[in-house]
């Protein structure tokens, strides 16, 4: 089975740990063994003008996660949004209500279905290819969970080469390496079964630090600067 998956994550943070906005969409390929991408995509926020409400990164995400579906051709399209493994074309208003979520979930998701099911439902209708609400419970929406932390990694050494200093915040249970010509990322939950990835980036010139939040269990802190 052949999935693309899509998630953003990763924060850029101040000086005292408070998110300011999110970083990075990334789309992935995800095919059998299931431990990384075949391929990615990504998208990039502006984190000082970014809204937090959860509407801005799903609305990123299933755009992203169609343009790279359209490339490589899946047999389905998971989406990180924990609503019942619901098909995207038929999130409707009554189908909304009856969701066991919040009522700001349903308002948020009413919003979105404004776009999002026109979407899901042409795409469906051109390749027969349905977008699944599904969320975490999803292997490849996680691995597409660590390459945003991939893509953030990036745009923070990008960051510090311009302003001299970033602080991001990854997503959760994972770790990132900066290699030569290379950013490596893992899980650390280790019953994950060793979920990894890795994406070329230019890394020369660049000293960073990895610690835990000091505020946010689960979550490390990524911090870069420029030599």
């Amino acid at each position: 089975m052949r999935i693309v998956s899509a998630d953003t994550g990763g924060a850029l943070l101040t000086e005292d740990y408070e998110p300011i906005g999110l970083i990075a969409t990334a789309a992935v390929l995800v095919e059998k063994p299931y431990r990384t991408a075949t391929l990615s995509r990504v998208k990039y926020a502006n984190p000082f003008d970014y809204d937090m409400s959860g509407r801005q990164a799903i609305r990123d995400e299933a755009f992203l996660a169609v343009e790279l579906a359209r490339e490589v051709k899946p047999d389905v399209i998971h989406l990180d949004s924990t609503i019942g493994g619901i098909e995207v074309r038929k999130l409707d208003e009554p189908t909304i209500d009856a969701l066991t979520i919040t009522d700001r979930g349903k308002e948020v998701w009413k919003d979105l279905a404004k776009d999002l099911q026109p979407l899901a439902k042409k795409f469906w209708e051109e390749t027969g290819i349905e977008i699944i609400a599904i969320g975490k419970s999803s292997v490849p929406v996680r691995i597409a969970e660590i390459y945003a932390g991939l893509y953030t990694a990036k745009w923070a050494i990008e960051y510090a080469r311009k302003e001299g200093k970033a602080i991001v915040g990854l997503p959760r249970y994972m770790k990132v390496e900066i290699r030569p010509g290379k950013i490596y990322g893992e899980s650390l939950d280790p019953r994950e079964g060793g979920l990894f990835g890795e994406i070329e980036a230019e890394t020369e010139g660049i000293s960073w630090e990895l610690y835990p939040n000091p505020l946010v269990r689960r979550f490390m802190v990524l911090e870069v600067w420029r030599e």
